[in-house]
């Protein structure tokens, strides 16, 4: 049984939810799970799309089990006499996104998005009051930027690094620190054009010179293999209506045990106050103005979007049953043909040959004018810029979406 609007509408009045919509849909998509365990790519799992999707560098389709999972919350809500009791489990999503990164439950929390996990780093790292110096660079995100240059206007010392070559050279990050350098914010893998940092390098210079790195992780997580152990990094942050598969409004905050010492507590929100499983944490609590010593005590604040922690209690299972690293090598299988074959048709590309990100740009003035009624023809999304296309395809895609999408291309440049 497909769910669609229509369906999850008519569900309102006439459908006996837990017997009916819930656990049928569950159902089908339990068995396509079981069927295409470990297989990619998995179509079977989302919606019949409308077209060839391979955007999700923009936004993921979110899969038939997640829709699902949102209708039994739904149900909740309307307090229809069938929907399960209890209340939701947001423990879930929290212990599999620690899975996701190799982390620690204490070291993760909710945060509306990427930018609200940054800025609240930023404070509680004392910007701009404590003054010093923060080195960040041209492919981090543009928000971000923006943010670095707000600093800056107020009093803090910062350097950004310009790319070359769609690149940041490693050495130019290592020039640019500085006995007072508190801070480098970064991007993991660059929304723009897809470069990817070799963030354990970053990392080692960084803390030889007692700094530390924050890295934004949204186009990394869930579909790039990140181990914040292996890495060092201090902090990450994302959104999770990319590649986790979720939705608007609510994602992850990082930050390991060592780095939570550099903290001020800038938040007292009634979620920070909860104890952590088991009553860890609860001695320090007390000493702690009632709040954990955890990064839910540090970050958490007021309620959390409830139909995203719903979407991500499959989404999140689903990664980690297909594993990243099958996603990850399903993704260079179809990236690595687009950095092959674009060339030759005319497109210069932007994205490093040597990145291994899950997302290919290329640079075409225009694009919008030029190329938009070619894909529209063919039914196929990608991002398409004033200067630049980006190609992401994710689980569901597969080779025949890319040949489709390379004869869109052809005879453009």
């Amino acid at each position: 049984m497909t769910i669609t609007r229509r369906n999850a509408l008519k569900s309102v009045g006439a459908l006996s939810l837990g017997g009916a919509l819930i656990s049928q849909a569950g159902a089908q998509s339990d068995a396509r799970a079981q069927e295409n365990r470990l297989s990619l790519p998995d179509k079977n799992s989302f919606e019949k799309m409308a077209v060839t999707y391979l955007n999700s560098a923009s936004q993921h389709p979110i899969s038939l089990k997640s829709s699902a999972a949102v209708e039994t919350y739904l149900a909740k809500r309307r307090l229809h006499p069938d929907a399960p009791g209890g209340r939701h489990d947001s423990n879930v999503p929290l212990e599999n996104f620690t899975k996701l990164i190799n982390a620690d439950f204490d070291e993760v929390a909710y945060v509306q998005s990427t930018s609200a996990g940054e800025q609240m780093i930023i404070r509680g790292l004392g910007f701009p009051h404590v003054g010093g110096h923060i080195v960040t660079d041209d492919l981090h995100f543009p928000g971000s930027r923006a943010t670095y240059d707000g600093l800056a206007r107020m009093g803090m010392d910062v350097t950004r690094i310009e790319e070359k070559h769609g690149r940041i050279e490693i050495e130019d990050i290592k020039d640019a620190l500085r006995p007072d350098t508190k801070l480098i914010a970064l991007s993991l893998v660059a929304m723009e054009n897809g470069f990817m940092h070799d963030l354990k390098a970053v990392c080692d210079i960084a803390h030889a010179n007692g700094t530390l790195v924050y890295a934004d992780i949204i186009q990394g997580a869930g579909t790039v293999p990140i181990d914040v152990r292996e890495s060092g990094v201090d902090f990450a942050a994302c959104s999770s209506y990319k590649w986790l598969m979720g939705d608007f409004g609510v994602g992850f905050i990082y930050a390991s045990k060592a780095a939570q010492e550099h903290l001020t507590r800038t938040n007292f929100g009634y979620f920070g106050l909860n104890v952590p499983r088991d009553g860890i944490g609860a001695e320090e609590a007390a000493k702690n103005y009632g709040f954990p010593k955890s990064a839910s005590g540090h970050f958490a604040i007021g309620t959390r979007s409830f139909t995203g922690v719903a979407i991500l209690s499959q989404s999140l299972s689903y990664i980690l049953d297909l594993g990243v690293e099958n996603i990850h090598r399903h993704s260079q299988t179809m990236t690595e043909r687009l950095k092959g074959e674009l060339p030759k048709l005319g497109y210069k590309l932007w994205t490093p040959l040597e990145s291994k990100s899950p997302m290919v740009v290329a640079m075409l003035d225009d694009a919008p004018k030029i190329l938009q009624p070619r894909l529209d023809a063919a039914k196929i999304q990608i991002s398409v810029y004033p200067d630049r296309i980006r190609i992401s395809p994710s689980v569901f895609n597969d080779m025949d979406d890319i040949e489709k999408l390379l004869d869109a291309l052809t005879g453009v440049v």
